[in-house]
């Protein structure tokens, strides 16, 4: 059996709201979105979208800002939700690596206004499968547990700069 492929669409900072429409029917077929999620605010927050073979969107990243107190740094905390049809490809993986890629990319022209990515893990499976402290695979090493209490990982952008610490 041959690994399904996927096309990606790049939606980080463009201001284009071509794709937008299969974004949300993807979210809303999928049941992905809570009912206090603001669909409108979380669409301005996808990085890229990866299309099956028939054109169909499989899953969506998404990234926003944040600064962790304990770290005191400016980083993108990375959302991705994947397709049940799709949960147990490699489409996870790849989402995680072209996003970050996008992100370091547009840190690296913009005078990186976060200096890496971070990820929380909700899926437990993933916890519970990949304990190394280092993912020698994507980059992220891990840090800590969140205040959810679920791992948190983060890998830098190469060569973004500690920001001064703000008092």
């Amino acid at each position: 059996m041959t690994a399904p492929s996927f096309t990606f669409v790049e939606h980080w900072q463009k201001g284009d709201t071509a794709n937008d429409d299969a974004v949300l029917q993807f979210w809303e077929r999928e049941g992905a979105l809570a009912t206090d999620a603001k669909p409108q605010e979380r669409l301005r927050q996808v990085v890229l979208d990866a299309r099956d073979a028939d054109g169909r969107v499989a899953g969506v990243s998404t990234a926003v800002p944040v600064t962790l107190p304990r770290l005191g740094q400016p980083t993108y905390y990375f959302r991705c939700f994947i397709g049940k049809d799709w949960r147990k490809s490699r489409l996870v993986l790849q989402l995680l690596r072209r996003t970050c890629d996008v992100l370091e990319d547009f840190a690296r022209q913009h005078n990186f206004p976060c200096i890496g990515v971070i990820l929380e893990l909700e899926n437990t499976r993933f916890g519970e499968a990949l304990q190394r402290a280092w993912w020698p695979n994507t980059g992220f090493a891990f840090i800590g547990k969140s205040q959810r209490g679920l791992d948190l990982r983060v890998k830098y952008f190469r060569g973004a700069k500690l920001k001064p610490a703000k008092i």
